[in-house]
């Protein structure tokens, strides 16, 4: 009876782990979702076992294996979150955690210090605490509360469809912290251990979030197939834009020679027939800036596997010229920007993806200069060993508080902001072997500096 349970749990969870690693192919978020999922069905499945179990040298066996695994489940748990979160400098944190759990689990192997042994409840043998749990339980602790803070801090700066996603993570993540009430029996508290009940609730929430909200869906790549979906469209577009500005200026003149042999003029005629004139000039610009949008889109989805075998020479003046020729400056926005010390280089990267990375650079500028007299100055130039390409604004600033996350993906301020035009520029300026950085002040500037290495 009371192995029926955590039989059911550790199978679902087996079989959803295997689940999402086929549906979803094999990435770091679904393989460490997988590996979560295969040491709580090793930890559900060994107790369903000792459950059953009626020597007691037996019983000592099977719950050292389960603890052996135990001891790696906060780990796992919290390498998901940072996966899910994409923090990678979490790495050495987690990397820490899980020789922690090694350690402790060389201690279980060979002697009573973690576990000491088994004592019998009404269902049947249970692992007796060892002096040392203390520590994987304040370990359990330390690093289920960093996975609360980083889905916390990823849930209030993510755009809104995965906000929803992250909510319902959250909400798993606290229900599953719950299940570490079992500690408890390992103290002699005597009853029948709750946490399988927690984890079966947690399962169900994480399921409804995978399943039904596409948890482990990459946000970028959902919008980069809505934005190809568009290309057709804004073609068409283009081409029926191109259309009126060849044949609508003749029904103009047509319009205007008829009003020159004596036809009734209204007031208003000037204005509406300057209108019609740029009509089709007007709606080609806006598909230029719209498709301009759509690859600064499917740039951002497609950094995170940059191809390094196009890597090629490139001067940086021309990128800067390209940049400057194509960006779509709306009035008299382009009259801001100029440019500063101007020395050539050529750096190993791809040109198209230096343009792009300038094209984010200018858009941020250009928003902060948009309410003041600011200006904005692109300069290029060599200072040491390094080859350094900046972008500077002397708009609003940065707020100290916000500096150092600028480059973080999906942190943004913006209303209509994604927060990943920088953190797409740190990937493509790191593929290149260089580094980003930006200084600013509230109020009165912002720097960006782009160092590459020089080309050999």
């Amino acid at each position: 009876m009371y192995t029926l349970l955590p039989e059911i749990v550790s199978l679902l969870f087996l079989g959803y782990g295997a689940y999402v690693l086929v549906s979803r192919g094999v990435n770091r978020v679904s393989a460490s979702f997988f590996a979560l999922c295969a040491i709580t069905f090793c930890w559900q499945f060994a107790w369903a076992i000792l459950f059953q179990l009626e020597d007691e040298a037996a019983a000592g066996l099977v719950a050292r294996t389960g603890y052996f695994l135990i001891l790696f489940l906060p780990t796992s748990l919290y390498c998901f979150v940072a996966e899910l979160t994409r923090e990678r400098g979490e790495s050495m944190r987690v990397a820490a955690s899980a020789a922690f759990a090694a350690g402790l689990g060389l201690l279980l192997v060979g002697t009573d210090l973690v576990v000491a042994g088994t004592y019998q409840y009404k269902y049947g043998f249970y692992p007796r605490a060892g002096p040392l749990l203390i520590l994987h339980i304040a370990q359990t602790v330390v690093v289920m509360m960093r996975a609360l803070v980083l889905l916390y801090q990823h849930m209030r700066r993510a755009i809104s469809v995965e906000r929803v996603r992250l909510r319902y993570c959250f909400a798993s993540m606290l229900i599953y912290f719950l299940a570490a009430i079992d500690y408890l029996c390992n103290y002699g508290a005597g009853f029948y251990p709750p946490g399988v009940l927690f984890i079966a609730l947690s399962l169900g929430i994480m399921a409804q979030a995978i399943a039904r909200h596409h948890l482990l869906a990459n946000p970028m790549m959902l919008a980069a197939t809505v934005v190809h979906e568009m290309r057709t469209p804004l073609a068409t577009i283009r081409s029926q834009a191109r259309f009126l500005s060849q044949r609508l200026p003749e029904l103009i003149d047509g319009y205007e020679a008829a009003l020159a042999q004596g036809g009734r003029r209204s007031p208003a005629d000037d204005g509406r027939i300057a209108y019609l004139r740029g009509l089709g000039q007007s709606i080609e610009a806006e598909v230029q800036r719209t498709n301009f949008i759509a690859d600064m889109v499917l740039a951002n989805a497609r950094a995170g596997s940059l191809d390094s075998g196009t890597f090629a020479l490139h001067s940086v003046r021309d990128c800067v010229q390209e940049a400057l020729t194509c960006y779509p400056f709306e009035g008299s926005m382009r009259e801001r920007v100029r440019l500063g010390r101007q020395e050539d280089f050529s750096f190993y990267g791809s040109g198209s993806l230096l343009v792009l990375v300038l094209y984010n650079l200018l858009k941020n500028a250009l928003a902060a200069v948009q309410e003041s007299d600011g200006v904005i100055e692109i300069a290029f130039y060599q200072d040491g060993d390094a080859c350094r390409l900046t972008v500077s604004d002397t708009g609003r600033g940065i707020p100290p508080h916000v500096l150092p996350h600028v480059f973080d993906p999906f942190y943004t301020t913006r209303s209509a902001g994604t927060g990943m035009g920088l953190a797409f520029c740190k990937r493509v300026v790191a593929a290149f072997g260089g580094k980003i950085g930006c200084d600013s002040r509230e109020g009165e500037f912002t720097v960006v500096c782009v160092d590459l290495p020089q080309a050999a």
